[in-house]
C-alpha cells in the first residue's frame, strides 16, 4: 500500500501550506540613523575581531564590542548604551551595558580600564594571534614600515581629504573608496565614489593648521586631496560616501561612512609633505595637482 502524494501547496494531512511572506528591511521615517541594523557588523582593521559600528549623537562613528557586558564589570566612565540606533557614552540604568572596542583591542597598547576586562582582552588577543597565524589578518604597519620624512609617497594608503571645509582621513586611497549603499540584492554596492564620470578633486599642498601654544608639528605643509572646488551637492555625495547611482536614492546604508576627522597631532604618520605621483583616477587620466 502506497500513500498518494499530497497536492502541491498542502501538507501530508491535507492542510494548506502557507509560506511566510518575505519582508524587506525598511528605515523608519523618524529614525535618527539611516544605517540598517543588519549592516553594522564589521571587523576591526587592527586586530580582526568583530565589532559593531554605531553613530553617536554628534554623527561620529564609534566601534562597540558586539556583546553586552554586566555593568558591574565595566567602569561607569566606560559604559555605553544604544537607543534607536544611536550610541550614547553613558549607562541607561540597566544591569547591562556596551563597551567601546578601543578598550579591548589587543592591537593597541595599554591594559584595559578595569582588571575585570583583562580576561576578555586576552581572549580577543588569542583570536587575533590565530588570524595572524592563518594568514587571514595582515599585521598593522609599524612606524618603521612608513616612508621616512621627505620621501615621496606615490600613493597614500590613507589620504587626507578636504570637503565641506573639513579635513578627513580616508580609510583607503581616493580611487578605492567604496559606496556604502544597499543594492536591491541586499548587498553592499561595489561601485566607487570616484566613478568614471564623476568630478574629481585636486591634490594640493596646504599649511598644517596649528593653534597657538600647541606642540610643534612635524611639517609646515601637507598634501591634501581637496574637493572644495566641487559643487555643494557633489561634496555632500562624497561625505555620504555614495556612488553617483545611489546619490539621490532612498536606499539604506550597509555600513558607516569611513571618514575620520583628521587631527595632525593624532595622525602625524599620515602627513605627506609632497604631492603624490602617478595618481590615477578610474578614467585613466592623472589626477590634477596644484602646487600653488
Amino acid at each position: 500500500m502506497h500513500s498518494s502524494p499530497s497536492p502541491c501547496g498542502r501538507h501530508w494531512d491535507g492542510s494548506r501550506a502557507s509560506a511566510p511572506r518575505r519582508r524587506s528591511l525598511r528605515i523608519a521615517p523618524d529614525s535618527t540613523s539611516r544605517l540598517l541594523r543588519c549592516g553594522q557588523t564589521a571587523s576591526c582593521r587592527e586586530c580582526g575581531n568583530p565589532v559593531e559600528w554605531y553613530l553617536r549623537v554628534d554623527d561620529r562613528p564609534v566601534q562597540l564590542h558586539p556583546r553586552e557586558l554586566p555593568t558591574a564589570q565595566v567602569p561607569e566612565s566606560c559604559r555605553w548604551h544604544v537607543s534607536r540606533g544611536v550610541a550614547h557614552p553613558a549607562g541607561d540604568g540597566s544591569s547591562w551595558c556596551r563597551l567601546a572596542h578601543a578598550l579591548l583591542c589587543p592591537a593597541r597598547p595599554g591594559p584595559p580600564a578595569a582588571s575585570e576586562l583583562s580576561g576578555l582582552r586576552r581572549s580577543l588577543a588569542l583570536r587575533t594571534r590565530r588570524l595572524l597565524n592563518a594568514g587571514v589578518l595582515t599585521p598593522p604597519a609599524t612606524p618603521a614600515d612608513s616612508p621616512p620624512p621627505g620621501e615621496t609617497s606615490c600613493r597614500p594608503a590613507r589620504p587626507v581629504v578636504q570637503l565641506l571645509f573639513v579635513r578627513y582621513l580616508a580609510s583607503r586611497p581616493v580611487d578605492e573608496i567604496q559606496c556604502v549603499a544597499q543594492t536591491v540584492r541586499r548587498t553592499r554596492c561595489t561601485a566607487k565614489v570616484l566613478g568614471p564620470g564623476a568630478l574629481h578633486g585636486v591634490w594640493t599642498l596646504v599649511p598644517v593648521s596649528a593653534h597657538h601654544g600647541q606642540l610643534t608639528l612635524p611639517s609646515d605643509v601637507m598634501a591634501v586631496y581637496s574637493l572644495s572646488s566641487l559643487p555643494y551637492q557633489e561634496q555632500l555625495r562624497w561625505r555620504a560616501q555614495r556612488c553617483e547611482q545611489h546619490a539621490a536614492t532612498a536606499a539604506g546604508d550597509l555600513t558607516v561612512a569611513a571618514w575620520e576627522p583628521f587631527n595632525p597631532f593624532r595622525h602625524p604618520e599620515h602627513i605627506r609633505t609632497r604631492l603624490p605621483l602617478h595618481e590615477r583616477r578610474p578614467g585613466g587620466h592623472a589626477l590634477r595637482q596644484d602646487r600653488s
